[in-house]
């Protein structure tokens, strides 16, 4: 039976200016705030010294890159040292996934690997998590209104995700000022992840009505946006993509996504490969592959023609080009490539396609795809 409902943090406040009144909200969650946050967001030390300001007794976790085990396991001691009663992220989606983390940990009496999904045990929360309060700085993840962490484990080669529908935001304030003038790298891989997650929950086989407006608004929204800030520095067009982000965010904790993040885990994991880069790489070829499906089952080909109708007209190209299009622009507004992929044997590539047919993401794609529409994807990346 359709589910009409829609998982969304308790409050989310998106206003240019925002970050900057929020410090006493913050303090309100509780007076021992344990902070997560990058190093070289300048912003932040201004909202750390407001938060003390309010009276909270903060204690604060810097993160570097992606969050791997031994990084949440490290928070987690710091967070219980301190006492803490709040847990507050502000940075990219890495920072806010390893705070969400810190969040739902700290109360727990079971260690980290009984909660992780495919190499733990994918248990539930023992116990609440403590109130969490999200400020991205970057427009891509969205993690700051979805209810999962994604996690390293180098141990295993995978990213996978920490799980509870209890982990979402207590509050997210999207403030899309703390994305101007990010790097021109930053702004690219972000926002291309931004775009596959509003892509794939339209084309999931879980989207709902509410899940599909959405993305009907994020999608062209996303693209013209993206075009613009490769072009030069824009404030509707950082608007547009920060909103992009949050109906992403959105999206995917009701829709799921697809072959896309199925694969970003694994590849992520073992190759040490970027995740919005990851994500764009790959957008073209899932979209190719699961296209030449639906026009062979004859299902949802009317979603595709109006994603690649969108994709037309935000990049001036007739719809029967809109993949080509989208690999000429990603390889002229200089994505990486996926280094590693192609020094791959045959047989480590099909490991990788096993472990992705494992993975959640995947469990949204449209089409149950075959191990040789997977290796296609891997193959046709640019």
């Amino acid at each position: 039976m359709f589910d009409p409902g829609l998982a969304t943090p308790t409050e989310v406040i998106f206003e240019r200016g925002a970050a900057a009144l929020v410090a006493e909200r913050v303090c309100g969650f509780g007076q021992r705030v344990l902070l997560v946050r990058g190093r070289s967001v300048m912003w932040t030390d201004r909202f750390a010294d407001a938060l003390v300001a309010s009276g909270c007794d903060l204690k604060t976790v810097f993160a570097s890159g992606e969050p791997q085990v031994d990084d949440v396991e490290h928070a987690i001691a710091v967070g219980r040292d301190h006492g803490a009663d709040c847990v507050v992220a502000v940075g990219g989606g890495a920072v806010i996934d390893l705070g969400k983390a810190v969040a739902a940990l700290i109360p727990s009496e079971r260690p980290l690997m009984d909660h992780l999904e495919v190499i733990g045990k994918a248990l539930p929360l023992h116990a609440d998590p403590l109130p969490f309060v999200a400020l991205p700085t970057t427009s891509g993840t969205g993690a700051e209104v979805t209810k999962n962490a994604v996690i390293g484990s180098p141990a295993h080669g995978r990213k996978v995700s920490l799980r509870d529908a209890r982990m979402v935001a207590d509050l997210a304030v999207i403030d899309p000022a703390l994305t101007d003038n990010s790097p021109r790298g930053v702004t690219l891989a972000s926002g291309l992840d931004a775009i596959v997650q509003v892509i794939e929950p339209y084309l999931s086989c879980r989207s709902t009505p509410l899940t599909d407006d959405l993305c009907r608004d994020a999608i062209p929204r996303g693209l013209r946006a993206l075009e613009r800030l490769m072009q030069c520095e824009d404030s509707q067009a950082r608007d547009d993509l920060a909103l992009t982000s949050l109906y992403g965010g959105v999206a995917l904790a009701n829709a799921g996504l697809g072959a896309v993040h199925g694969f970003a885990g694994v590849l992520g994991g073992r190759l040490g490969l970027a995740h919005g880069v990851i994500c764009g790489r790959l957008l073209p070829a899932s979209l190719a592959v699961n296209l030449a499906r639906a026009v062979a089952e004859g299902q949802k080909e009317e979603r595709f023609d109006t994603v690649f109708g969108w994709i037309s007209d935000a990049f001036g190209c007739a719809k029967a080009d809109a993949v080509n299009a989208l690999n000429r622009r990603i390889n002229d507004w200089g994505l990486p490539p996926l280094q590693g992929l192609s020094e791959l044997s045959m047989s480590e590539k099909m490991v990788l396609v096993e472990e992705a047919k494992g993975a959640s993401s995947m469990a949204a794609n449209p089409f149950v795809l075959a191990d040789s529409e997977l290796l296609q994807i891997l193959d046709q990346q640019i």
